[in-house]
């Protein structure tokens, strides 16, 4: 796979989608430990996005992850009270992390709840600051190995929304989003900036809704329409979609430009 490719990768329905996603994940982090530490991964929320990480959870080859040396961080979040079940750390925790006696909880790296920062603002600052802390020399962000991204079907990745001022932010690797079309209107979310910090890139998307967003991303659409069209790892880009969320695009065409 070429520096930057993107490939498309369609799947019979969402629970395997699901499966699927959980075993490249597994091999993605025992490849990227083979050759540096820590890795750095970003996680998702959303159905299919929380239904990986639990198959994750019961994954045979799960525990030959070393997860002292794997540090995680989340795409956006809803500004919502610590434990809430609408955060997508909360989902996440119960799906997966709470199942990993092996990860230390100093490399989980929430964004600040509610009841930890008086705003969405105060949030992505402290959440930047926390990201700076990881990050190499000269950047703002570590450089994630994996980062996942569920979109929705305005074509939304993240909690950057087709028509938000987040689409312009720069200079910055996080904001905090109000009048979000999606409740909760309250959110922090990484930028484009951030995003374009990692290695590779996984959009993981299922069910017919999605389709119409499928296709206006992959077909080079304006990110201010179609959201889901900005984003790119720096090696690697993965499009993992059911059958459903396919519409017109060409399973058989393999990897795209």
């Amino acid at each position: 796979m070429t520096a930057g490719a993107r490939r498309v990768v369609v799947h019979p329905d969402a629970s395997v989608l699901a499966e699927a996603v959980a075993s490249r994940l597994v091999t993605a982090l025992l490849d990227a430990q083979s050759v540096r530490r820590p890795v750095h991964v970003v996680l998702t929320g959303g159905t299919v996005g929380i239904a990986s990480l639990a198959a994750l959870a019961r994954h045979p080859v799960r525990d030959a992850v070393d997860w002292t040396g794997v540090h995680l961080w989340w795409g956006d979040e809803r500004f919502l009270p610590t434990g809430d079940g609408d955060r997508n750390e909360t989902q996440a925790r119960e799906a997966l992390l709470d199942q990993l006696a092996q990860l230390p909880a100093g490399n989980v790296h929430p964004m600040p709840a509610a009841d930890a920062a008086a705003t969405p603002e105060d949030s992505a600052a402290a959440y930047a600051a926390e990201l700076a802390a990881y990050a190499p020399a000269g950047a703002v962000v570590p450089e994630f190995d994996v980062l996942l991204l569920g979109m929705g079907p305005d074509g939304h990745v993240a909690s950057l929304f087709p028509g938000h001022p987040g689409l312009d932010v720069t200079g910055m690797p996080t904001a905090g989003v109000h009048g979000s079309p999606k409740p909760p209107p309250e959110r922090v979310t990484l930028t484009f900036e951030a995003l374009a910090a990692a290695r590779q890139v996984w959009v993981v998307a299922a069910g017919a809704e999605k389709a119409p967003a499928v296709a206006s991303a992959l077909g080079g659409a304006d990110v201010h329409d179609t959201p889901a069209a900005g984003v790119a790892g720096t090696e690697r880009t993965l499009w993992l979609v059911d059958a459903a969320a396919t519409g017109t695009t060409d399973e058989a065409a393999g990897p795209t430009a």
